[in-house]
């Protein structure tokens, strides 16, 4: 028998210990630490006790002793070294055992039990060094694996505080799903009192649409052949104690010894917050369908991009088996702008800006579609670009749209400038043989060669010569129009006075008024020096356009007025009538060339209906503004504002 304390300096002395994690010899050998643990068994241990390799048990579990006291006590650390009679695990055969304790280097004593066909004290040094290494490993491994075990009690005050304080659920009902006990939180969570959910069943507790799958997951716990240790995940709707509102809640359920004990989580407003999220990107992903628009962002670096739903369709590529990536992209977007694209991107990395561009891609089927794209960089929080994201919208209608548009423009353009070309040389060569008819006219009715003996001759040269000024009248507005939509009517400006210009407009149009018995007076003209700078002769044409047209829509007896007012910035102009008036869907369009009010009123008077078309325009290129009310059988007032100096426009 060797004492402890020479083979605790027989290890020390030691510095070099052979590793090797098994015993390898036939003697049946473990390692026991004063708390009565077995750390440690040799292969031969395991087989002759008939346990598991790996299992380790205490040493009372294992040995009887002949001490009776000893068995009572388990306390192993008072047995004295030297051999023992033993039963093993009840076995009524009296094994011999060696025992002997050995002190390690971290001052922890073992009981080392041997076979007695073995003893420790006459190993060598070789295989003394070796079962105290292994000793000491197994001791290590066990003692690791107990740092990071935490031993709660669940019956101790400590554990029923840390229940106390969830908002979980906790449930336990019978196999039948009658409800045995149910903690605190979801009585207060769900407003329900313990006295009346003794015995109910558990089902109550769930929406009627949910209780099916709970009857099933409950039957299926307590089947004989679902495995002990099966826990059973599901979600499912709890009625409050109200009954009128439910709540969602996530659930785990286990059997155990008859019970099933159910553990939720309420998960409502999780689950709000998703049905929130979802509804939102799918209204973000209707949206971006209408405006044929989607999101996108690459992380700078990789080679993976990711895209919305939208720019799938948008490139005409299956979400599910293409992968956007920026060789991908690459392989869609047309070689004439792929190195415009790569260098957008390029700058916008390092100049740190955003940036929009619009590009073509070629689809998979070969059509080409326009894409705008807007982005935006990512910065960290050093300032640096970490990721490129932005919007990609699909151009293609609009800027084929656009192209018709600049096409039906310019076709337009050249037709008016046909048009206008063509006007100006036919109102050219017309107004020579009219001047010729005038003028011959003109001597027959004044009988300048002698006198003409027949009264009927007379009447027709006087017709001839109306005929031939109202048809000079029609070219000189035609020609005038023209002008002023070629932009080659230019003001002449200078000062002028507008009292005289309204007593010139009028005296050339009085003589026509007074044949239809209409009055027309300028007494309401307020001031008679206001001067402004413009063009003479335009402004002249312009009150008698106005005048004429007052004049000509008035029926006899009626009135014809001019009112006019100075203002701080622009001097104000009204000429009123009591005439037939303007119907009001037709406001709008006396202005525009060629247009007329309605034939229902106009069918009687000659015209071509450039008039106010011609007196708008020549008011805006003063400056000025022109408004016009009317009402149908009451009159017309047209308003014009003039500024004090012409501004050309």
């Amino acid at each position: 028998m060797v004492e402890s304390v020479s083979i605790q300096n027989r290890v020390k002395l030691d510095n070099k210990i052979p590793h090797f994690d098994h015993d390898e010899s036939d003697i049946a050998r473990c390692a026991i630490s004063e708390d009565g643990e077995i750390i440690y068994a040799s292969n031969a241990f395991y087989q002759l006790c008939g346990i598991e390799e790996g299992d380790l048990n205490n040493a009372f579990d294992i040995f009887i002793f002949s001490d009776e006291a000893l068995n009572d006590s388990h306390d192993i650390s008072s047995l004295p070294a030297g051999d023992h009679d033993i039963h093993i695990k009840g076995n009524p055969i009296i094994t011999e055992f060696n025992f002997d304790w050995v002190t390690i280097s971290n001052d922890k004593r073992y009981l080392i039990a041997s076979s007695a066909s073995d003893n420790v004290a006459n190993n060598t040094d070789n295989d003394l060094n070796s079962l105290i290494s292994q000793i000491s490993r197994s001791a290590a491994r066990i003692e690791s694996k107990s740092d990071n075990i935490i031993d709660i009690n669940r019956d101790n005050e400590d554990f029923a505080e840390f229940v106390a304080m969830s908002n979980d659920i906790m449930i336990i009902t019978d196999q039948q799903g009658n409800i045995i006990t149910t903690n605190d939180a979801f009585l207060q969570n769900f407003g329900y009192v313990s006295a009346n959910l003794k015995n109910t069943s558990i089902l109550d507790l769930f929406d009627d649409e949910d209780k099916h799958e709970i009857r099933s997951t409950m039957q299926s716990l307590a089947d004989d052949d679902t495995p002990a240790d099966q826990v059973i995940d599901f979600t499912s709707r709890v009625l409050t104690g109200s009954g009128h509102n439910h709540r969602w809640v996530k659930w785990r359920q286990k059997h155990v010894n008859g019970k099933i004990y159910s553990f939720g989580q309420d998960i409502t407003d999780i689950r709000s917050q998703q049905n929130n999220l979802q509804r939102r990107q799918k209204q973000l992903s209707e949206a971006e369908s209408i405006g044929h628009m989607g999101h996108w962002q690459w992380l700078v670096g990789d080679e993976n991009i990711s895209w919305s739903e939208e720019i799938f369709r948008i490139f005409g590529v299956d979400q599910h088996q293409f992968k956007p990536n920026i060789n991908a992209l690459i392989e869609l977007i047309h070689k004439r702008d792929l190195g415009r694209v790569v260098q957008v991107f390029q700058r916008a990395i390092i100049e740190e800006k955003n940036y929009d561009m619009e590009f073509r891609i070629i689809r998979p089927g070969g059509d080409v579609r326009f894409i705008m794209c807007d982005g935006r960089c990512e910065k960290d929080e050093n300032g640096e670009v970490i990721a490129l994201y932005g919007i990609m919208q699909d151009m293609t209608e609009r800027m084929l749209y656009e192209q018709e548009l600049r096409q039906a423009k310019d076709a337009s353009e050249q037709a008016y400038a046909a048009k206008s070309r063509f006007l100006a040389n036919m109102s050219h060569e017309l107004r020579t043989p009219l001047n010729a008819i005038i003028g011959f006219s003109e001597m027959i009715e004044s009988q300048m060669l002698g006198p003409i003996f027949n009264e009927k001759y007379l009447e027709y040269a006087t017709s001839i010569k109306d005929s031939g000024k109202h048809l000079l009248d029609l070219i000189s507005d035609i020609l005038d129009m023209s002008k002023i939509e070629a932009g080659k009517h230019i003001l002449d400006p200078e000062e002028v006075n507008i009292k005289d210009i309204i007593d010139r407009a009028t005296h050339m149009i009085i003589g026509r008024a007074q044949e239809q018995n209409i009055s027309l007076r300028t007494s309401n003209v307020e001031n008679s020096d206001i001067d402004i700078i413009g063009d003479r002769r335009a402004l002249i044409q312009i009150f008698l356009n106005l005048l004429s047209n007052a004049v000509k829509f008035t029926p006899e007896q009626g009135t014809v007025w001019i009112e006019c007012y100075k203002r701080d910035d622009y001097i104000s102009l009204k000429i009123c009538d009591t005439g037939i008036g303007i119907p009001p869907n037709k406001l709008a369009s006396v202005l525009r060339p060629f247009e007329q009010a309605s034939s229902q009123y106009t069918r009687d008077h000659e015209g071509t209906g450039l008039g106010l078309s011609i007196t708008k325009k020549l008011i805006e290129l003063h400056g000025g503004s022109i408004s016009i009310e009317s009402s149908v059988g009451a009159g017309t007032t047209v308003s014009v504002r003039l500024p004090y100096v012409a501004t050309e426009t």
